[in-house]
């Protein structure tokens, strides 16, 4: 009684309810990771109407830099927060702080080099990417001040990875959250009262990560629980960069991994395409949508993995294997509960769900409905791969994290688009996800049963 007693005086990760703390650390990491992919929605609404394609080409165009960045924060954000995670659970807080100021400094320094590098390197990058003569220009513009905003990007990112560890899932919300519904009031008006036109919504995107940025900073220097920015912790810290870095390998490894599958996608889609009566602009367009769509429901499936990580990471540094195995198999049958309503929302409702996205012409809502149903036939698996590739990375297992992120995207998805439009054509492409998601579905579950089973021998071996 009085060790239970002692116990509950100490971090809450620790002893109280695994349901309450998955609820209270996942549904702030659902709302920001929803935010974020309805504000990316959003934004280019406003683009769209205010300065026509050209304008969405120069932010298409500029995505690949801003998933670079995206993947360097969540690279510092994921590892730095799993390692402090396991350092609290420890009783190791000391540990924990210097990870915070550690990743901080990173977090600053690989922002300059990005920038420096995108400013060195812009025209050539930028053609990479596809920009032609009649997108360049919108393309450097929005590309300059977008690298200008790197340091606050990042910071926002990291910063509400490491505040969630603190025990601050709410503040991590509140920051991402202020900064897009600041970026959706600014775009409209950069764009429209102030005529800014691409550079509007490149400031507007920059202002809001500015002001997330400074509510993060701002808390871990006057109101952190367990983690503070302090002067003697702001250096590198070796071992701890040896240690952290790779937990977060596979979060970094996702971003890079989407990026590519988006180039080889969008190529495939246009040349098949134009070899049938859909046409590629079309295959283009619809895969567009569907993609949307699917961003929505993992995006849901990634916030509760990324609330589950804290509570794993702290009880696994804390040896309580029997709430480590508690809060995985709750965070998978959450995961996997939305996974299948929303794969049953796409077969039984694809007219519907496509016209929340406007009304198209007969041919294009065709294709559209066919894409959206057989792409998503395998979404139903997303929820147990997500989680699963968040549980090994929180419990200090970052090659099985690093192989399962890369195995439904690098290493299923992109052959498959690649090899089975040479026997069945523009079909080939819409098949290749959901065997893609079965596929990796299956070779994910060896690595859980086999995980499980040591979980349950070392619960067993605590109970003796």
């Amino acid at each position: 009684m009085e060790q239970t007693k002692v116990e509950k005086k100490g971090n809450p990760l620790g002893y109280r309810p695994i349901g309450v703390l998955l609820g209270q650390f996942a549904l702030p990491a659902i709302i920001s990771m929803l935010v974020n992919s309805i504000y990316n929605i959003v934004d280019q609404i406003f683009i769209g109407q205010g300065i026509g394609y050209l304008g969405n080409a120069a932010t298409t165009i500029a995505f690949p830099i801003v998933t670079i960045i995206l993947a360097m924060s969540t690279l510092l954000g994921a590892g730095g927060s799993a390692y402090a995670a396991i350092k609290l659970g420890e009783k190791r807080e000391e540990d924990a702080e210097k990870t915070l100021g550690t990743v901080f400094i990173l977090t600053l320094i690989s922002s300059a080099v990005i920038m420096v590098l995108g400013f060195l390197f812009m025209t050539p990058m930028l053609k990479i990417f596809g920009a032609t003569v009649n997108t360049m220009e919108y393309a450097r513009q929005y590309t300059s001040i977008i690298l200008i905003g790197t340091p606050f990007n990042m910071l926002s990112v990291v910063l509400s990875n490491m505040s969630r560890t603190d025990g601050s899932p709410a503040l991590s919300m509140y920051a991402l959250l202020v900064g897009a519904v600041l970026n959706t009031i600014l775009d409209p008006i950069y764009i429209f009262v102030f005529h800014w036109g691409v550079s509007g919504a490149a400031v507007a995107t920059i202002t809001s990560q500015i002001i997330s940025a400074v509510v993060l900073v701002v808390y871990f220097l006057k109101k952190g629980k367990n983690m503070r920015l302090r002067r003697k912790t702001f250096r590198l810290d070796r071992e701890i960069c040896v240690r952290a870095l790779p937990l977060g390998i596979s979060s970094g490894i996702t971003q890079v991994a989407s990026t590519i599958l988006q180039v080889v996608m969008n190529n495939s889609l246009v040349y098949y395409g134009n070899q049938t009566t859909v046409g590629g602009d079309v295959a283009l367009s619809a895969m567009g949508i569907v993609n949307k769509i699917s961003m929505i429901l993992i995006s849901i499936c990634i916030g509760i993995g990324i609330g589950s990580q804290p509570i794993l990471g702290f009880n696994k540094g804390a040896n309580q294997p029997k709430r480590v195995r508690k809060t995985y198999l709750l965070a998978i049958s959450a995961a996997t509960v939305v996974s299948i309503l929303g794969w049953l929302a796409c077969q039984i409702f694809p007219g519907q769900i496509l016209s929340l996205f406007g009304t198209q012409d007969i041919e294009f809502t065709q294709f559209a409905i066919k894409c959206l149903k057989i792409y998503m036939l395998g979404i139903f698996t997303a929820g147990f791969q997500v989680v699963s590739t968040s549980y090994f990375q929180s419990t200090g297992q970052p090659l099985k994290a690093s192989v399962l992120s890369m195995l439904r995207q690098l290493l299923l998805l992109i052959p498959l688009i690649l090899i089975l439009p040479l026997t069945f054509s523009l079909d080939g492409i819409l098949y290749a996800g959901p065997i893609a998601d079965v596929a990796s579905a299956v070779i994910v579950s060896l690595f859980v049963v086999y995980e499980l089973r040591k979980l349950n021998k070392v619960c067993s071996a605590s109970e003796a």
